[in-house]
């Protein structure tokens, strides 16, 4: 996983994924800028709609005991990436959105 990189982190004990921007990758554990997956659709609402931020992406650690695994958010055969809906919904990226530069897979 390269830095920088939009990825789906499913963590347990609570279960839990969140998609986001990876910020770092250490033995101790990741550290995301992102979003609970059950907000997704929320969070790109507001975007869309111009609304006042309720959902917001958080700048995050997560020890590695609480990391299941780590995947990047890509399609899965007909399935659009969730990055790909960001866009055809907002009309950007997500990373331009957030600002960053585009990794290179």
């Amino acid at each position: 996983m390269e830095i920088n990189t939009i990825v789906i982190v499913s963590l347990t004990a609570p279960k839990d994924k969140i998609w986001g921007q990876l910020l770092a990758l250490q033995g101790s554990g990741v550290t995301v800028r992102g979003l609970e997956l059950d907000s997704f659709d929320d969070f790109i609402r507001q975007i869309v709609n111009q609304e006042e931020a309720t959902v917001g992406m958080a700048t995050v650690f997560y020890p590695m005991h609480r990391i299941e695994r780590i995947a990047w958010d890509e399609p899965s055969g007909s399935l659009p990436s969730l990055s790909d809906r960001f866009r055809a919904k907002v009309g950007i990226t997500i990373q331009e959105y957030l600002g960053i530069e585009t990794p290179r897979v």
